[in-house]
């Protein structure tokens, strides 16, 4: 992690682009805080025909992340459609490459943060969210969601829950991320950034 410049790792998958404006409010928040900044990246998706490979720059969108910056991010915040109430596939299989620094317990203490995108409000935000922090947790990293202090959590009749934000995207995934999602993603972002500064002695004293 660089001395003069921590960042949060804002790490997301997105088909329809909700997602990715969700990421970019997380940003938002995270770049309010002096002291830190945020790094957006995203995965490539998983083909299930093993000869098909994607160009390392994609076309448009965040670049592709490395396991390097998960190592040296001062925090991490992921965000995924739902599928089934569990994160995408090409997010899991990120997380799924990251066993070395699990060995060498480069995450531990770090704060991390989630959040999602679902085309119905039923339709799997708290599961997902739940089943995204699980391999957080085993990387001991330092979970964080969203307060009720934040008036949107009560006033929502979208998206947004204690667990990290999310978005109602409607069965066409033709719904905007509202003015209430936005914001709460923002609060997100910005607690992330605060509580990475917070941790960042207790890592470097490892």
């Amino acid at each position: 992690m660089s001395v003069s410049h921590p960042y949060i790792l804002v790490l997301y998958y997105s088909r329809s682009g909700a997602t990715r404006t969700m990421a970019e409010q997380v940003v938002a928040g995270i770049e309010s805080v002096a002291g830190i900044e945020a790094r957006l990246r995203t995965v490539p998706p998983v083909s299930t025909t093993c000869e098909a490979i994607e160009p390392e720059i994609p076309a448009e969108g965040a670049v592709y992340a490395t396991i390097d910056e998960l190592r040296n991010c001062a925090g991490l915040a992921i965000g995924s459609p739902t599928r089934f109430g569990n994160m995408a596939a090409p997010l899991k299989y990120y997380l799924d490459c990251t066993s070395e620094l699990w060995i060498n317990g480069a995450l531990v203490d770090k704060p991390a943060t989630a959040f999602t995108s679902t085309a119905s409000l039923h339709g799997g935000q708290e599961a997902t969210l739940l089943t995204m922090l699980v391999p957080l947790l085993h990387q001991g990293m330092v979970y964080a969601g969203i307060p009720y202090s934040e008036s949107g959590l009560l006033e929502t009749t979208s998206g947004g829950t204690p667990y990290g934000n999310s978005h109602v995207a409607g069965g066409s995934s033709d719904r905007s991320v509202d003015d209430t999602e936005r914001t709460l993603a923002r609060a997100q972002g910005k607690r992330i950034a605060r509580l990475a500064l917070a941790l960042r002695s207790l890592h470097e004293e490892k």
